[in-house]
């Protein structure tokens, strides 16, 4: 039976929205997180990119280890040969997504004449034969602005892609243009056409993304296919963002017309979600909107008295999921006296403290020195103190650290 796979672009489309960004520690953590969530693949950088080459390196070399199996670590580069041969160069990543934008929209107003349709799928054909004889595993054919694409050239686009050898396609709905019944009629169409599986990309100009990647991924499961629904952290993402990993995973297991159908991964593990949208939140600097699904101050709060009465009678009669099911309910502590913090300028007092206050101890005056000195390196990234789950992380895993770190102008 075809399956829903969650796959997380945060650490891609997420970090290059205006006005946000994340560490290369903060970055790592991300995967570290959502591996831990049963989340099936993260797109984790831009391999193409100096100064991910570090991080990027690191992180696969943690998936060797077993630190971040079994999530599927993933690259993104334009459909060119150019950029695949580049990202081979800097990295070993051995599975990538290729992206060349397919509207006629962006062909005759982006590309200005440089190219055309046929040219478009030459460059994509390229590319991908490119990657899959120099080492590339697992290759991801992605149809930029696709909801805008005219059907029957998206098909031949896709079949192209096929017969070269990519392994899926994506389909990106990329300034939010789709509705939920024109997602699923094109998506079912494709899939039953070319027969490989679907990735929904669907940002949310319109509001739609969650709803446009859940219609778009039956679309692709009634044809036969598994879908692969490409979400962001808190809904982050250009614009107005991306869909909403907890969103889609919510609708996908509650809403009426899914929760019978067990189409998601059940991988999945929800109870992880909470403390990855709080640490999203930080990183980010983005509070948590009062109403956000799920993890929001106000997702199951009552204060209407036929609301509170039904509530405490039976939680069914007003929340359709129970606050567990996202790993909440455990008191949080806010400290309102004297604080200590351990960051860019601190010292090995304050830094012991901050430590023992975590219950970790260092065997050697020298050992405490070496998560100092990369406390102080990473703070210098974000310029604010360290998030309990990042201070762990330097303790447990230095030398990685150091190398995640580690950029060379």
């Amino acid at each position: 039976m075809p399956k829903v796979y969650i796959v997380d672009v945060t650490n891609r489309d997420g970090v290059q929205t205006s006005r946000i960004g994340a560490s290369k520690l903060q970055k790592t953590l991300f995967n570290v997180l959502l591996n831990e969530m049963g989340i099936f693949q993260s797109e984790f950088g831009f391999p193409f990119v100096p100064h991910e080459a570090h991080y990027l390196n690191t992180n696969l070399e943690m998936w060797e280890k077993g630190i971040l199996q079994p999530l599927r670590l993933v690259g993104w580069c334009r459909g060119v040969v150019g950029d695949v041969k580049k990202s081979l160069e800097l990295t070993k990543v051995k599975m990538l997504n290729l992206s060349i934008s397919t509207s006629d929209q962006m062909i005759v107003n982006k590309f200005r004449g440089k190219l055309d349709r046929e040219s478009i799928i030459a460059e994509m054909e390229d590319a991908v034969t490119y990657a899959k004889q120099n080492g590339v595993k697992v290759v991801g054919v992605n149809a930029e602005d696709a909801s805008r694409t005219e059907l029957d050239y998206l098909v031949r686009f896709a079949m192209a892609a096929k017969a070269v050898g990519a392994d899926s396609i994506r389909y990106c709905d990329t300034l939010g243009y789709d509705d939920p019944v024109t997602i699923y009629r094109r998506i079912n169409f494709l899939a039953k056409e070319v027969q490989l599986p679907i990735e929904l990309h669907c940002h949310n100009d319109l509001g739609l993304a969650v709803a446009n990647s859940i219609e778009g991924a039956r679309g692709a499961l009634e044809a036969g296919v598994d879908a692969y629904i490409n979400t962001c952290i808190n809904g982050v993402g250009e614009r107005a963002g991306n869909a909403d990993l907890v969103s889609c995973i919510l609708a996908l297991r509650h809403s009426s017309g899914f929760k019978d159908l067990h189409m998601l991964d059940e991988r999945v593990d929800l109870t992880k979600a909470y403390r990855l949208a709080k640490y999203a939140s930080y990183v980010f600097d983005i509070p948590l909107p009062l109403n956000q699904p799920g993890t929001g101050s106000n997702a199951f709060a009552h204060e209407s008295g036929i609301h509170a009465d039904g509530a405490l009678k039976d939680r069914r009669n007003y929340e359709l999921y129970d606050y567990e099911d996202l790993g909440r309910g455990e008191d949080e502590i806010t400290h309102t006296g004297r604080i200590i913090t351990t960051g860019a300028y601190g010292g090995i007092k304050g830094f012991l403290k901050v430590y023992n206050d975590l219950g970790i101890t260092f065997e050697s005056h020298e050992r405490a020195q070496r998560i100092l000195d990369l406390v102080q390196y990473a703070d210098l990234h974000t310029s604010k103190p360290l998030h309990e789950i990042e201070l762990r992380f330097l303790a447990a895993y230095p030398d990685e650290c150091a190398n995640i770190m580690t950029v060379q102008p």
